[in-house]
């Protein structure tokens, strides 16, 4: 669901194009040479017209008291563009809330203008106001929005990412958004559940023009992930329109509303299965056909490099995803420098253990193996039911390390059936007014188990990481509610990287002692990071294959995941490694007087930001 940088000094001095050098304790760190300098983001990823235009000592400065209203509507603005994301946050309320329960955006050119267009203008609206004269809690959120909208405006990833991909085409976000995430509370819910249903099939014919055109222009997906989302649409298709997922979702989900009469609820099914026969299913089938036309004209090649404008496309995603201006081979090196490290410790535990012949790799098998439960009766049950436990116990093991904590509960849930081969775990925020917890989802479509790794995943995806991350951030009072909700996030880096940090956490505060197993399962999870490092860089600017990647130590479908996410996958250890450099530089200058508690408060209550503005944010706690 969803992170080496630099430090942007001072976070009340506005970002300016110049040249940032890293300290030298994160430089160390990532092992980078002391001369190593980082451009801020504006230089990576705007351009010098964009630069120009945006250069706070050339503009206007407007008001700092003005600067609060006007984040909050342009926000709301920027929200209405999306009505899938005001869906899973409940950004408006009443009518308007409503409204945009019932739409679907428009897979076309005519939105990404528009978008786009917005973006220009809070651009340039937000340069003027970081020119002036922001309190730090303010300067804070124009570097966080204006990171995004830079972000937005340098992006490629409409122009080459593949509309019906594994992980987040039209098939499975429509799934997602339909059978899980939309409201369905009373009775105006199921109104505008269907009203979505009927839109799903122009969405699907606005995504295979879409994906027509970028084949006239030659870009085209890797064989192998055309396959996979063509199994996908494929098994959508499998069942009559009265068993169609989007029919059988609205059957369970309706049940527990008691507002709604056996009448309605009757009628309101059999719209939906109409409207599945006679719309949803036909579209399917049309973009089945698409995919089968172009399935001869694809190759297994996987990496960005392929496509037209794909290296510069895959500098922006490590960009927008690391928050930095490392380059691919700078992040590959750190990656196998970070795999020697981590395998070195897993071989010692390992010989704790006895077991000393053989690779890191082959006797890590050998254990995996020996941990399978038996295949019957079905493990599933039981190893949600161990998720739970490791999320108790490490609520318990937290409350030390931490001051402030979510008050949303968590919960685990299996990911769902059509998704899960493909799926990772990943993380979902509670609802603002409480209806639907944070949700750990873990994918368990067996037939075998990574059960060492359970109790670390936990920690990242739930407590302390995820979970304590971005349930807080949406329950702090003192930020905008646009940040509150992550309208503007600070990229993959800050919030994977805290993710990350937290596995580290649990590893440094023995969490692990007496298990040698899950400390081995914390250290693999670590070292799948690193070689992520390698694996993502090598596919996109080496020219690795797919085979390349898997033999590295890296699974299929989590290969096949960095091939459509370009630059996610390094967003992970390169944040730890950040928050890790400004964790070790704090305890540096503040000696006795460092606490852990509320090192770990000031980077929970800042929320997402690119990691340049949680330096800044950091080093003004220490001097404070």
């Amino acid at each position: 669901m969803p992170s080496i940088p630099a430090p942007a000094g001072d976070i009340r001095r506005p970002a300016t194009s110049g040249l940032l050098r890293l300290p030298a304790s994160i430089g160390t760190l990532l092992g980078l040479a002391p001369r190593l300098a980082v451009r801020p983001l504006r230089t990576l990823l705007a351009g010098a017209a964009l630069l120009a235009a945006s250069a706070c000592s050339t503009v206007a400065p407007l008001p700092a008291e003005n600067f609060d209203a006007w984040g909050e509507r342009f926000a709301a603005d920027w929200v209405r563009l999306s009505p899938e994301r005001s869906t899973f946050t409940q950004y408006f309320q009443g009518a308007e809330q409503d409204a945009l329960d019932g739409q679907l955006s428009p897979l076309t050119d005519e939105r990404r203008t528009r978008e786009r267009a917005l973006a220009r203008e809070g651009l340039a609206t937000v340069d003027r106001y970081l020119a002036g004269s922001l309190s730090p809690e303010q300067r804070q959120a124009a570097l966080t929005l204006q990171w995004g909208l830079q972000r937005t405006l340098a992006s490629d990833g409409e122009t080459l990412g593949f509309l019906f991909n594994q992980l987040g085409g039209v098939q499975v976000r429509s799934v997602g958004l339909l059978t899980q995430s939309h409201p369905l509370r009373r009775p105006g819910d199921v109104q505008t559940y269907l009203s979505r249903l009927s839109q799903l099939p122009a969405r699907v014919d606005e995504a295979i023009a879409r994906t027509r055109a970028q084949a006239a222009r030659g870009v085209l997906p890797p064989r192998f992930i055309l396959e996979r989302g063509r199994a996908q649409i494929e098994e959508l298709l499998k069942p009559a329109p009265s068993d169609n997922l989007f029919v059988t979702a609205l059957a369970s989900r309706t049940e527990k509303i008691a507002s709604l009469s056996v009448q309605d609820r009757s009628q309101a099914l059999q719209q939906a299965q109409t409207l599945v026969a006679d719309g949803v299913r036909p579209a399917f089938q049309r973009a089945l056909a698409l995919l089968n036309e172009l399935h001869p004209r694809t190759t297994d090649d996987a990496g960005l490099w392929r496509l037209p404008g794909g290296e510069q496309a895959y500098a922006q995603a490590l960009a927008a995803n690391t928050t930095t201006s490392m380059t691919a081979e700078q992040i590959h090196a750190i990656g196998l420098r970070e795999v020697a490290r981590i395998e070195a410790e897993m071989d010692q535990v390992l010989k704790g253990m006895g077991r000393s012949q053989g690779t890191v790799r082959e006797r890590m098998a050998a254990l995996r193996t020996e941990l399978q439960p038996p295949a019957t009766p079905d493990p599933r049950p039981m190893l949600l039911a161990r998720y739970g436990d490791y999320i108790r116990e490490a609520q318990q093991r937290a409350a030390p390390l931490f001051n402030i904590t979510p008050r949303a509960p968590v919960a685990v849930q299996r990911v769902p059936a059509l998704t899960e081969r493909t799926a990772s775990a990943y993380y979902t925020t509670p609802t603002p007014d409480g209806t639907r917890p944070g949700i750990f989802w873990a994918p368990l479509p067996g037939p075998s188990f990574n059960v060492m790794g359970m109790k670390s995943l936990a920690v990242h995806e739930a407590v302390p990481g995820h979970h304590f991350q971005l349930a807080l951030q949406q329950e702090q009072q003192g930020l905008p509610r646009w940040r509150q909700m992550r309208v503007f996030g600070g990229g993959s880096a800050h919030a994977e990287g805290w993710a990350l940090y937290a596995e580290r956490l649990a590893i440094e505060q023995g969490w692990y002692e007496g298990d040698a197993t899950s400390l081995l399962g914390a250290l693999d999870a670590q070292l799948f990071r690193a070689r992520r490092l390698v694996v993502d860089t090598g596919l996109h600017a080496k020219r690795w294959t797919r085979q390349q990647a898997i033999d590295y130590g890296i699974s299929v479908s989590e290969v096949e995941r960095y091939v459509v996410n370009p630059g996610q996958a390094c967003a992970y250890m390169v944040g730890m490694l950040h928050i890790l450099a400004l964790r070790s530089e704090a305890q540096a200058a503040l000696g006795p007087k460092f606490s852990l508690p509320a090192f770990h408060d000031v980077v929970l209550k800042t929320g997402s930001v690119p990691l340049d503005v949680l330096s800044g944010v950091v080093r003004d706690w220490v001097r404070q």
